[in-house]
Order: C-alpha cells, then structure tokens, then sequence
C-alpha cells in the first residue's frame, strides 16, 4: 500500500479545509476499509498511547471529553499535521472520531484561515454534525486563534 499523496475527497471523513488540504478524521473504534489508502501520517488523540500503526505518527494526551493535558505540545503537533497535510495523507483520529477529533479539525481550519468563532460550524457542516462535543472544547478552538 502507498501512502503517497492525498486523500480523495469523495472518502468518509475526510475535510478539505479553505487553502484546499484535505485532512481524514476518524474514529479508531470503527474498522478501517482494506482497500482504501492508508494515512502516511496520523495524529491520535487518547487518553492513553496508541497501538503500533505502520505509518508514522504522533499522540496527544487527550482524555476522552476533555482537552489535551498539554496544550502547546497539542499546538505544536496540530500545526504539524497541518503543514504536512499539504501534500501527505494526514488523518487526525480519537476513539469516537467526534469530539477531539472534531475539536482538532477545526483547529485546523483555525491554522488555515478559518476565523477562530466560526470554526466549529465549519467542520459540523463538512465533517460531522455533531463535531466539537463539549462546551470547552468549543472554547479551546475560539481560543485557538491566540498564540
């Protein structure tokens, strides 16, 4: 399996932000498809460190429900993702695939040019609905903006 160039857009999860990267969220608990590409990086989001994947990839301490336990670790590894995400398969995932991923995708969007307040309604309208599922993680992305 390659894991060479980008996502297609047409695929479950997957986000294209305004500058045109596209980034795949998921949720670990669902099983990925076998013919589908791979990630050449992943972004995981848990309470706990991740399995062995075999792509690169970074963790963030991120309890379920929660914000991430050090926040500019989480800054530094989001404009990671981000930057790599302009041309490599990038996938941002939690175990859900909602809130800390949503929390992460908009972001994103933030590092992309999203104004920081509209963010979540960005990625509810082209990821999930229900994306961003507490009221500090709301927070956390309005805040974002913020260096």
């Amino acid at each position: 399996m390659t894991t060479a160039g980008r996502w297609d857009e047409r695929m479950s999860g997957v986000l294209r932000l305004p500058s045109g990267r596209l980034v795949r969220g998921r949720g670990l608990r669902r099983p990925l498809d076998p013919s589908a590409p791979g990630p050449s990086y992943g972004l995981y989001l848990l309470g706990r460190p991740p399995q062995v994947f075999s792509w690169e990839s970074r963790w963030i301490h991120w309890p379920d429900f929660r914000l991430p336990a050090d926040r500019a670790d989480a800054r530094a590894a989001l404009t990671g993702a981000w930057q790599r995400a302009a041309d490599e398969r990038v996938e941002i995932a939690c175990g859900g695939g909602r809130g800390r991923t949503g929390t992460a995708l908009a972001c994103l969007a933030v590092l992309d040019g999203v104004p920081p307040e509209r963010a979540v309604a960005y990625v509810r309208a082209r990821y999930d609905r229900r994306a961003v599922e507490t009221p500090w993680q709301r927070r956390y992305v309005r805040g974002f903006g913020a260096p």
